[in-house]
């Protein structure tokens, strides 16, 4: 059905049958290098996420709906934890569905949804969310509550603490995010693939992928 891929800080690539999926790849802002996007389609939860130079396929960024191939795209805005109630919602939810499989991708936002938010993004299977903290995004705290909320079958933590990334603010580690949630874990190693929606697992689990 689909594969994904880490590639650090809130990077990640979701491959389909018949798509490439990018989601936040300039990592140059944290001292990474920038992940290829090469006639495929790319999609930023924040505008400075966007790899200026890049060649997409299709580039989605904001609230909307979205449909490329096999893959369907609802954006929802968001306010960032570091704006105020007052500021413009600056990033961007998306809920995504691959044939029966539905997940959403959180960036740095604010660590409860709103009601409006969870009715938007509806049952999910599988959430991906940063969780390092340390006023720089969700902390562990923050990402469990979210969590919580949404209920998935799967998580996957990112934008955690990294040697080879330079975060303006120290990210806590991922094991911090493990305990304070308190559910099994799978090491997915480079790659976590859902072949078919039985395969999920029947209670919720931390899937962590290793940075590829």
């Amino acid at each position: 059905m689909f594969e994904i891929e880490y590639k650090g800080a809130n990077a990640v690539i979701i491959t389909t049958k018949k798509l490439r999926v990018v989601f936040d790849p300039n990592l140059e802002i944290v001292g990474g290098k920038n992940v290829s996007v090469n006639n495929d389609v790319e999609v930023v939860t924040e505008d400075r996420f966007a790899v200026v130079d890049s060649t997409p396929r299709l580039l989605f960024s904001g609230p909307g709906e979205y449909e490329v191939g096999d893959i369907s795209l609802l954006g929802i805005p968001a306010r960032r934890h570091i704006d105020t109630a007052d500021d413009v919602k600056k990033s961007t939810i998306y809920k995504i569905t691959i044939g029966e499989a539905k997940g959403v991708v959180v960036g740095n936002i604010e660590n409860k949804l709103t009601d409006d938010q969870l009715e938007n993004i509806g049952v999910v299977d599988f959430a991906i969310l940063p969780v390092g903290g340390n006023g720089y995004t969700l902390d562990a705290m923050g990402a469990t509550s979210i969590i919580r909320q949404l209920d998935p079958k799967v998580v996957i933590p990112v934008h955690y603490s990294d040697a080879t990334l330079h975060y303006e603010v120290p990210q806590d580690g991922v094991d911090e995010f493990v305990k304070n949630l308190g559910a099994p874990v799978v090491e997915a190693g480079p790659k976590w693939k859902l072949k078919k929606i039985t395969d999920l697992p029947d209670n919720l689990t931390v899937v962590q992928i290793s940075k590829s």
